[in-house]
């Protein structure tokens, strides 16, 4: 983690993208800057100190994902979410709970993988560049090699660096070669994860006992130079090092946001009599707590990562998770509702705006948008009121209201050729009448 990386700028970078939620900012941003101060301790002091792990209460469309999205994206820390309430379904209850680490180390792995395949690119596609040119001009049959003389080789060594600036210049991409790949078997991922949990690790075993599948294909030069540039990549990085480094960057940094904890508070069940909610609750304990799980790269523990949980507490609150579970979150935060300030500021302020990223789409073909200050104002209007009359959903209405006002001009937009679009708040009346009355309010609800 960056040390430069303080919990003010942390938060400056978060309203870049996010709208409001001061305090959820800052308490996320407390809290990686925390795991930060952790590592700068004496190892007597280092393993004494936990992380205060986080509770977010709001309704939905808020921000509370997109918060700890993004924190977790600028730190580079692996990020996991998962829905507390599939864990009360048939089938998931109990062990499972423990596939919320195996996943988070995935996401590790691939993280630490595709950093470390970027940092020997550059050696891999030489690597495969001359893997290619094998391809395009293959050596000659051993039988005349002893026919080889110095003009020959020379005049070979021509051949081929002509080839090479063909390549590079692209006149060979559409070329056709014959490339023999070799593919990893399939595993039944089912099976193996279900194997997983009793401590075995099953998968490395399967995939060592079935060999690789040889295959011959036809592929572009340009296709071929994709692939060969994978297996080089592949076979330049070292396997053991991405195990280690992604446990160790899962166990110090891994964030896990557990979304609809509100699903699970209380102890009646609605899924059936051996499904209960303080059964979920207790199986998280551990988990949130600090265990060790086996996982198919080794042993993660769960001490250190930092969990979210998140949930709206429409009917039930907090106080109703079991003692121990919510003594395991001792930071809560309350997130504000959105109005219709808010619904301007998202349309138009964050790096991704709505108005931005629509503005964008159909520049793609050619076709301009402005939308006037009056419009802007009109589409966040509409979004609050639709959120009052209906089920409130946050900013996910403006998606909603975004996608039918454009709706038109989106279907004839390639028809075109590149006329410009006005939009104001007449625009967004006529567009949006039908969902301005209460009665069609329905056929629009997400």
């Amino acid at each position: 983690m960056n040390d430069n990386l303080t919990p003010r700028k942390i938060v400056e970078e978060l309203d870049k993208y996010i709208i409001g939620q001061k305090n959820a900012k800052r308490a996320v941003a407390i809290a990686i800057r925390n795991r930060w101060r952790r590592q700068q301790l004496t190892n007597e002091l280092r393993e004494e100190v936990l992380p205060k792990n986080i509770i977010m209460i709001g309704p939905t469309g808020v921000g509370k994902t997109e918060i700890a999205r993004r924190m977790a994206a600028l730190v580079k820390a692996p990020f996991l979410k998962v829905e507390a309430s599939k864990y009360t379904e048939v089938g998931y209850h109990g062990r499972d709970v423990e596939s919320m680490v195996r996943d988070i180390t995935e996401i590790g792995i691939n993280m630490v993988k595709a950093e470390m395949i970027q940092n020997v690119q550059e050696k891999a596609e030489k690597m495969a560049e001359e893997r290619l040119l094998d391809l395009l001009l293959p050596p000659p049959p051993k039988s005349t090699e002893q026919q080889s003389t110095p003009d020959i080789e020379k005049q070979r060594a021509s051949t081929r660096e002509k080839f090479r600036k063909k390549l590079h210049d692209g006149e060979l991409a559409n070329r056709t070669v014959e490339l023999t790949t070799h593919e990893k078997p399939f595993v039944l991922q089912g099976f193996v994860a279900g194997i997983e949990e009793i401590g075995m690790d099953f998968q490395n075993m399967l995939e060592k006992m079935v060999p690789p599948r040889t295959q011959v294909r036809k592929v572009s030069v340009a296709e071929a130079k994709r692939i060969l540039s994978q297996e080089e990549a592949e076979k330049l990085i070292d396997k053991e090092k991405v195990m280690q480094e992604a446990i160790r960057r899962t166990e110090l940094y891994g964030l896990i946001f557990i979304d609809e904890i509100d699903k699970i508070a209380g102890r009646e069940s609605k899924h059936g009599p051996d499904i209960s909610r303080e059964g979920v609750q207790r199986d998280l304990l551990p988990i949130v707590d600090g265990t060790t799980v086996n996982t198919r790269y080794g042993m993660v523990r769960t001490d250190r990562i930092l969990f979210i949980a998140a949930g709206a507490f429409h009917v039930s609150k907090p106080s109703d998770l079991i003692p121990e579970l919510q003594g395991r979150f001792p930071i809560r935060v309350e997130l504000d509702d959105l109005g219709k300030e808010e619904f301007l500021r998202i349309l138009i302020e964050p790096k991704n705006a709505l108005i931005k990223q629509y503005k964008a789409l159909l520049e793609t073909e050619g076709v301009k948008v402005r939308f006037e200050n009056d419009a802007i104002e009109a589409i966040a209007e509409i979004a609050v009121q639709v959120n009052k009359r209906t089920q409130n959903i946050g900013a996910r209405r403006l998606h909603t209201v975004m996608e039918k006002l454009v709706e038109d001009a989106s279907f004839d937009a390639p028809d075109m050729n590149g006329a410009e679009i006005v939009i104001n708040a007449q625009y967004v009346y006529d567009k949006l009448q039908a969902i301005v009355k209460d009665e069609d309010l329905s056929r629009y609800i997400l």
